[in-house]
């Protein structure tokens, strides 16, 4: 007997990635249900190779036998269907930022934090960290348990699929425009994303670091330990798919950088390609479409007393949101739901 499943935001980016993960995994599911915003009811999604599912309106949706919805619909609402959903009895993996820090809330990434997802009971929500967020945990997590890291300096360069088709479509029109000649028009970035980069994603803070930044800092905490320090620059690159991290990592234990690199490659979730020579590491390029987090450019970093440097790339889209999401529901079923 299979599980009955809701998609919330089916037809966005990250919802649409979501029904396209469900049917690569072969997810156990007798009844997958695609919902959005009334605007689009109506309109045909495909999951799988031979099925279409008809679009069907959120707000009017009864969750009542619902064992799971994955839900990217955006924070604000989400904040008003994922409790709709989860008071029908359905559990809800939330891959918005409502949810994240609620301490009655749990925060999963499966490759570190699995067990966190029996928190479950308390709200019926479990949520999705933040996507630069979980490919950073996911590389930190084996080295944090051969050395204990201390302190993370993070840059991030995110492509603009992190902000939804709107930001892909304005990095397409404005690279459009600029090989014709025409002006350039900013409408969902602050500035111009074709062939730039912008240091500012999600709104500044009063301490002068922007949201994006400080929700890699409280959810890296609360997934993977309260004690690492963590400073994050997070950059908008003109890349469509794939988010890249330079991480500068400093640990309390003497660091061994083969140990290190030998417990990267054993690591679930995780691929080394870190050949010092030219193209021997991963780009966003070669990471989009793909399920893994990957690993490049370790090396020692001299300047500290215990400290290695690496280069971390993933799709956004699939590890960063859709494919989390539907590996916690995996888990779910597997340990929590059985039928």
């Amino acid at each position: 007997m299979g599980y009955k499943v809701a998609v919330i935001g089916a037809t966005g980016n990250v919802g649409r990635e979501m029904l396209n993960t469900l049917a690569e995994r072969a997810f156990p599911a007798d009844e997958v249900v695609a919902l959005a915003s009334e605007r689009s009811v109506g309109r045909e999604l495909s999951y799988g190779e031979n099925s279409v599912l008809t679009v069907k309106d959120l707000a009017k949706f009864d969750f009542t036998g619902i064992d799971i919805a994955l839900s990217s619909p955006g924070a604000k609402i989400s904040a008003v269907h994922s409790p709709r959903a989860a008071a029908a009895g359905c559990v809800v993996v939330d891959n918005t930022s409502h949810f994240r820090m609620d301490p009655d809330v749990p925060l999963v990434v499966p490759e570190v934090n699995p067990k966190a997802i029996a928190g479950y009971r308390k709200k019926g929500i479990i949520a999705n960290p933040n996507c630069s967020t979980i490919q950073m945990v996911v590389a930190l997590k084996p080295l944090h348990d051969l050395f204990r890291i201390k302190r993370v300096v993070v840059s991030t360069y995110q492509s603009v699929s992190g902000a939804g088709k709107e930001a892909m479509d304005e990095l397409f029109n404005q690279t459009r425009s600029i090989y014709v000649n025409d002006p350039v028009q900013p409408q969902k970035f602050t500035k111009q994303i074709a062939f730039n980069v912008i240091p500012h994603i999600d709104v500044f803070l009063e301490d002068g670091s922007t949201k994006e930044e400080w929700k890699m800092v409280v959810e890296t905490k609360k997934i993977l330990d309260a004690g690492i320090e963590v400073q994050a620059t997070c950059v908008r690159v003109p890349v469509f798919v794939g988010h890249s991290e330079s991480l500068t990592i400093e640990f309390v234990k003497p660091v061994d950088e083969e140990a290190a690199r030998a417990a990267l490659r054993k690591a679930p979730g995780i691929v080394v390609v870190d050949h010092r020579a030219n193209e021997g590491y991963v780009t966003p390029v070669e990471a989009a479409g793909e399920d893994a987090v990957y690993i490049s450019r370790l090396r020692r970093d001299p300047t500290v007393k215990n400290g290695l440097a690496l280069w971390c790339v993933s799709d956004n889209l699939r590890k960063g949101a859709a494919l989390n999401a539907v590996q916690i529901a995996e888990l779910l079923v597997r340990d929590y739901l059985k039928k």
